[in-house]
């Protein structure tokens, strides 16, 4: 699946004013994933961020605009889910949602190395 380059340039941008992470591109999930710290941290498929938070916020997180759960195996997966556009497309919302994985990405656990 091919991924939106104007969101992954926004996402690179806003992420660049943070000096202190470590951030690595990586194709995955079938889009463009952004590591942050060598922790999954937000991903671009197609035009939608896919996001990773707290599962804590599951409840108030499905209120959000644009709120799509992430489902594998006929499960929603806790703690990530799809944004599609109309949920980021003021400033004020991007930056919400980047925030959130962001804040959350200081203490997820990292994934076992192959």
């Amino acid at each position: 699946m091919a991924y939106d380059n104007n969101l992954a340039e926004m996402v690179r941008e806003y992420l660049s004013n943070f000096p202190e992470i470590n951030v690595e591109e990586k194709k995955m999930f079938g889009g463009l994933g952004f590591m942050v710290n060598e922790k999954m941290c937000i991903n671009i498929s197609g035009e939608k961020l896919m996001c990773r938070y707290d599962p804590v916020l599951e409840e108030e997180i499905t209120e959000k605009p644009g709120f799509e759960p992430m489902i594998m195996k006929g499960k929603a997966m806790k703690g990530y889910c799809y944004v599609h556009t109309d949920g980021f497309d003021k400033k004020n919302d991007f930056e919400y949602w980047l925030d959130l994985c962001l804040e959350y990405n200081q203490r997820a656990k990292s994934s076992k190395k192959k």
